[in-house]
């Protein structure tokens, strides 16, 4: 006689779906990476100022699916709640616009846009709420399934399912599919999980899942509108003065204007200032050019007019290079002279070996972070002191560096120069149009190929230090965390710890699980290292963002599958490799690896990165195939990485280096609370 389902088993609801339990637990764990990922980037798109703040976005993820395990086996109803909420917050955010405030003293946020809209103290919990609350409901559908497996088997489909859902969104990335794309795999992935059988359930699934496919069709649609793997894209062309004019924003904060190129001189004769302070362009010398932050091409069509022989164009996004070559009044990037490569600068110049007469660094500021990275910005490596000595190495004899912005504040000007002395050992030429901050800061490769208007007089009194790679927090004015990422992360704080204790139940449910909840948040702070290591070692761009992720659950998978196949040592030993592997990583510097060829770099990179996240999950496996609530104890260590997101802020004042640390003691932590029973067995 067949077995039944038991009506008291908090599975049970799940355990007559159509779909097999492993095959589901692959679905689920993919959907509900996929819609984390789909939340992080429509919100932070959509939100002006946002994007400042996502790392709020996957916190609420994070505390979200921890809390859909932690209740399991305290409701048996489906969580139809989930696509509810997200049709709530899809049509709140595309009816009423929100513009977070992001003004905050101690920190600059570049923005054309006038300071508006809510704090971030109000908004970022509210979204942190909104996200929790969606990822719960597939965390739900996940944990359904832990029951009806062995621990570690549940563990390996999970892992399965989160490659395949990264796999899937970075897929559409590629494509530049919009939103529409993303809103049609989660109305689907919803109707095949949940599968509603009776009317009310089917209108609890199928009303939200209409509601956001439409919402995001109308705003896919929307005239003008792209979706570049970093921003949403919106462009207009309009004349003024007789000028065309393409005029960009991203993330619905203007962005660039592309002009004719002696349009722009006219308007702003800031843009001709490299020009005349470098000797090589002086002399007509300008036989190799490179121009980091090309965007879409005014930049680059000036340099053709001043004479360039020859230019390198580096853009990180290539959809505002596809822009710029299409709808630019000059068509700069037509021309035969002119070479794109579409990365990071940084990367560029690490791994180029040509050198140019001059290099501009033109207005590369993002508006965006790198995912995963609470206070890394895409152009964060471009302009510590290790970047600017790279570019004077890429200079010929005679040759000249520059770079301009709106810089906003005296001190940041002056931080740059100071950044530009230390690099090149003389003063650069410093000229700040009418005091606005918008300045264009020179460097020669001596002080002879530079010719100033005025000497600069020197950093002001209190100017803070140049950056240099380990703290990349160029726009960072002292070495603190700003009270607003203190107010908003005690505010997360507090709504975890009242969502765990009202969702989750008595907090004595986690206690024999706290190494696991410390486990959760070392790894987070490892990963985080990870992220932030190879986007210096290889570039900030998304693709090398994807892979990473892609690679840390890999090197769990295979951390799982080697502790469920073959016999490994007893978790002391463990332990041991993992505090080996911290070490590892805080001895060898990326000042060293940047200095090796791409493929030694690659492989020595990925051994000192992976080696603590493999030993850390040979910990985990082992630990997690010893408790007697699978997902209680999942649960536990993912409510951990909430905790270890919110210690991410601490580089802040450490550096990357220093999260090291961090994740030692955390993991010192978790071996001293490890039960004995678990010391006790191999």
């Amino acid at each position: 006689m067949s077995a039944q389902p038991d009506a008291t088993d908090p599975s049970a609801a799940l355990s007559a779906h159509w779909i097999p339990v492993r095959p589901r637990l692959v679905l689920a764990s993919a959907f509900m990476l996929f819609l984390e990922l789909a939340l992080i980037r429509w919100t932070g798109s959509n939100i002006v100022h946002l994007s400042y703040f996502t790392n709020f976005v996957l916190l609420g993820s994070f505390l979200g699916i921890g809390l859909g395990f932690m209740r399991i086996g305290r409701t048996r109803r489906l969580p139809y709640y989930s696509p509810i909420v997200l049709a709530l917050l899809v049509v709140t955010v595309l009816v009423f616009p929100v513009t977070v405030d992001r003004s905050a003293e101690g920190i600059i946020y570049f923005t054309s846009l006038s300071t508006s809209g809510p704090p971030a103290w109000v908004i970022l919990p509210i979204v942190f709420i909104a996200a929790a609350i969606t990822l719960m409901g597939p965390a739900e559908l996940v944990a359904r399934c832990f029951p009806q497996l062995k621990r570690l088997e549940a563990y390996r489909y999970d892992l399965i399912g989160s490659l395949t859902g990264i796999t899937t969104f970075t897929l559409l990335s590629f494509l530049s599919a919009p939103p529409l794309a993303w809103g049609c795999v989660v109305a689907v992935a919803y109707v095949v999980l949940l599968w509603p059988r009776k009317l009310s359930q089917q209108l609890l699934v199928g009303i939200p899942a209409i509601v956001v496919v439409g919402a995001l069709a109308v705003e896919s649609f929307t005239a003008g509108a792209l979706w570049s793997p970093y921003y949403k894209v919106t462009y207009a062309s309009f004349d003024y003065r007789g000028v065309p004019v393409l005029d960009i924003s991203v993330n619905g904060i203007p962005h660039q204007q592309a002009t004719p190129a002696e349009a722009r001189l006219q308007w702003e004769g800031q843009y001709a200032l490299p020009y005349e302070r470098a000797v090589s362009a002086r002399t007509n010398s300008l036989d190799n050019v490179l121009i980091v932050g090309a965007g879409s091409g005014t930049d680059v069509a000036i340099a053709l007019l001043k004479g360039a022989k020859h230019i390198d164009a580096v853009e990180i996004d290539p959809t505002l290079r596809e822009l710029g070559g299409r709808l630019h009044p000059d068509r700069p990037y037509d021309d035969p002279r002119v070479t794109t490569t579409i990365t990071d600068g940084r990367a560029f110049l690490e791994r180029t070996d040509t050198t140019y007469d001059l290099i501009l660094f033109a207005l590369p500021d993002s508006l965006t972070l790198v995912s995963g990275a609470s206070s890394l910005r895409l152009e964060s490596y471009l302009f510590t002191t290790e970047a600017l000595t790279a570019a004077r190495d890429h200079l010929r004899p005679g040759g000249a560096f520059s770079m301009y912005n709106y810089y906003r504040e005296q001190w940041l000007v002056d931080r740059l120069a100071l950044t530009a002395q230390t690099a090149f050992g003389h003063p650069p030429c410093v000229d700040d149009i009418n005091g606005t901050h918008q300045a264009v800061i020179t460097a020669g490769l001596t002080a002879a190929d530079q010719t100033c208007g005025e000497p600069w007089p020197g950093a002001a009194a209190g100017t803070p230090q140049p950056v240099d790679d380990d703290r990349p927090f160029l726009y960072l004015f002292g070495q603190e965390i700003p009270s607003l990422y203190l107010i908003t992360l005690g505010l997360i704080l507090l709504v975890s710890a009242l969502a765990v204790r009202g969702l989750g139940g008595p907090y004595r449910q986690m206690r024999p699980y706290l190494d696991l909840f410390l486990l959760g948040a070392g790894f987070l702070l490892l990963e985080t290292k990870n992220i932030t290591g190879f986007a210096l070692l290889f570039g900030t761009t998304w693709l090398v963002n994807a892979i990473v992720f892609a690679g840390v659950l890999v090197a769990v998978l295979l951390a799982v599958e080697i502790t469920q196949r073959f016999r490994t040592p007893p978790l002391q030993v463990m332990y041991g490799v993992l505090l080996a592997g911290l070490v590892l990583g805080w001895v060898v510097p990326n000042s060293w690896l940047l200095s090796l060829p791409v493929v030694p770099r690659a492989i020595l990179a990925v051994i000192v990165a992976f080696l603590p996240i493999f030993a850390a999950n040979v910990v985990f496996a082992k630990r997690f195939s010893q408790t007697d609530d699978a997902t209680g104890a999942f649960g536990a260590n993912l409510l951990g990485s909430v905790v270890g997101g919110c210690l991410e802020y601490l580089c802040l004042l450490v550096g990357y280096r220093g999260l090291l640390v961090v994740a030692g003691l955390l993991y010192l932590g978790a071996f001293l609370l490890l039960p004995k029973s678990a010391r006790q067995r191999t």
